[in-house]
């Protein structure tokens, strides 16, 4: 089984590089088209997935370091949201006042 894992890893290194690329937006392509990164790493088989993986894609840093791109909308956790903060003040406002109005 021993003799069987380089292969293996090669292959599974191979699938994920293949998958990611197809996965990526063109914008975050580096240095070719992504049709050449897909050909490149379908032929060289243990060079082309770790050129992808190094060189071929826009990274980010863990945390979210960097630029957002623009167009799309950032999480916000809900105690952080002013949006979120003004709906239940209002909401508590409204609780009062029918609070106030029965007694």
């Amino acid at each position: 089984m021993l003799r069987y894992l380089p292969f293996l890893l090669i292959l599974a290194l191979t699938i994920y590089a293949f998958i990611d690329c197809l996965n990526t937006p063109e914008e975050e392509v580096k240095h070719l088209p992504k049709t050449v990164w897909v050909l490149i790493i379908l032929l060289f088989s243990i060079v082309g997935p770790v050129v992808w993986l190094f060189a071929g894609k826009k990274r980010t840093a863990v945390g979210g370091g960097g630029r957002r791109p623009r167009g799309r909308a950032q999480w916000v956790a809900p105690d952080d949201n002013p949006e979120f903060l003004k709906h239940l003040r209002d909401e508590q406002e409204k609780q009062d006042k029918k609070d106030e109005d029965k007694d």
